[in-house]
């Protein structure tokens, strides 16, 4: 179904790309593409879908047939009907402001007759349980919700081809649980997937084998049962993550009496968002050197509250006490870091290492701990690369490097592994684990179990 013959792409102005690839996906199989973050999966995706080299420009060799027609040259609104795509983050794939017109664009886009569009359109609707969203808004849908959305919409439109990029990263356990059944949906459909992916637990039941890519090349090939007899070890060597499901780690939640030691307190507080209220009268303290776990569903106001303590946004009652003193959000500003789950929305500079010390002395100690942290999370090689050029785990790395070195005391970081392989994800959980002995308060908001499982001494579950 899907099959490349020595082909190569290599982004302009730039070394990322892909080399040599020989990969046979026949009709029907699930084939799941891993390894390190920056190894090339994404550039695959994009070359099965089109928008490499047609959007992201680059050159080009080799073959790439699809459904046993040369599709090299092929332009990118012909792939759509043979190739559907859902990326990563599903809002970058929308066009519709509700449920079922997103549902219907595509048909809608591509002319179909409109007793075909109604009839796809519904059968899309039935068939991924979204019947009681019909009409919310997208923006209100949670990140399990609008991931179904963007399955239903490809779905509407027939295509022989699914590519899936990095489909579970923001995901909680429920959303992946969902996911994972609308993929085997497709499979059991005769659809033939090709998922790019980090987390691959989810995945041992429904893949028929597993690509290991790296460095732009496909090393090896193995079965869901060859990939169960990995060791710790080989799992680390390789940067993976952990193919065995893993359940919620139990850890207590940080206590203790009200005093000046702590490093932040929450007391009363409560937010609203329209008519709607999203959490009200919590209250939370945090010692210096903690690393705390925020976890709980897509929706319960993770990232608002995140938002709230770094002062970025306010609450609609209650206070926030920084070292036994109440604080302004001015103040908060000054002495937290807050790191977005959305990177591209937080770099501001024209390279690398100017994000890292964008703001900060510019000093011999600086610099070197600059040169550190970049080494520590592979990015040293891209210091001078604009930041827009990265992969989504290097931006998310640069993210991270910049919370660390910013000498905040409070380092709030959201969804700081959802793009990064299990390599990156050990070096995260170390370097909060040193800032933590250095006297910060770090507080993630995560759905990882494994980060919470490597570095976090205490849960605070907002479910609960």
């Amino acid at each position: 179904m899907i099959q490349f013959e020595k082909v190569s792409f290599q982004y302009d102005d730039s070394e990322i790309g892909v080399s040599d690839i020989d990969l046979h996906v026949r009709k029907g199989e699930c084939v799941v593409l891993t390894g390190p973050s920056g190894s090339g999966k994404t550039t695959l995706i994009r070359l099965v879908n089109g928008l490499a080299p047609a959007y992201y420009h680059g050159r080009f060799s080799g073959t790439i047939s699809i459904d046993g027609r040369d599709r090299s040259d092929e332009p990118l609104w012909m792939r759509g009907k043979t190739v559907g795509s859902v990326f990563q983050d599903p809002n970058s794939q929308f066009f519709s402001s509700e449920m079922r017109g997103e549902v219907a664009f595509g048909c809608e886009n591509y002319g179909l007759p409109h007793e075909e569009i109604v009839f796809r359109t519904d059968s899309a609707i039935e068939r991924f349980k979204l019947e009681n969203l019909c009409e919310r808004p997208l923006d209100v849908l949670s990140s399990g919700e609008k991931q179904r959305t963007a399955v239903a919409s490809v779905y509407a439109m027939n295509p022989a081809v699914y590519v899936f990029d990095e489909p579970t990263a923001n995901l909680d356990r429920r959303g992946i649980g969902e996911l994972k059944n609308a993929i085997g949906s497709l499979k059991r459909d005769g659809k033939t997937l090709l998922i790019a992916e980090h987390r691959l637990s989810y995945l041992t039941e429904l893949a028929d084998r597993f690509v290991y890519v790296r460095n732009g090349r496909i090393l090896w090939e193995r079965t869901p049962e060859q990939m169960f007899e990995l060791g710790l070890d080989e799992l680390k060597t390789l940067e993976l993550r952990t193919v065995r499901e893993l359940e919620p780690v139990r850890l207590s939640r940080p206590e203790g009496d009200d005093g000046s030691n702590w490093a932040i307190s929450l007391r009363g507080l409560g937010c609203r968002r329209r008519k709607y209220k999203i959490w009200d009268n919590l209250h939370f303290k945090a010692w210096p050197g903690q690393i705390i776990a925020i976890t709980g569903c897509n929706g319960t106001g993770k990232t608002t509250l995140a938002k709230i303590i770094a002062g970025l946004e306010k609450p609609s009652s209650g206070n926030i006490l920084f070292f036994g003193r109440k604080v302004r959000a001015g103040r908060l500003r000054k002495r937290c870091w807050y790191s977005s789950n959305d990177t591209g929305t937080q770099f501001f500079t024209n390279s690398v290492v100017e994000e890292l010390l964008l703001g900060l002395p510019e000093t011999e100690e600086v610099f070197e701990k600059a040169r550190e942290i970049l080494k520590l999370f592979d990015l040293y090689g891209y210091k001078d690369a604009h930041p827009a050029v990265l992969s989504g785990g290097q931006k998310q790395r640069l993210s991270i490097a910049c919370g660390l070195l910013s000498g905040r005391d409070i380092l709030l970081f959201d969804e700081p592994t959802s793009g990064l392989d299990g390599g990156n994800m050990r070096k995260i959980a170390s370097a909060f684990c040193k800032a933590a002995a250095e006297g910060k308060t770090v507080l993630v908001i995560t759905h990882d179990e494994e980060l919470i499982r490597s570095c976090c001494d205490f849960r605070w579950d907002l479910d609960s």
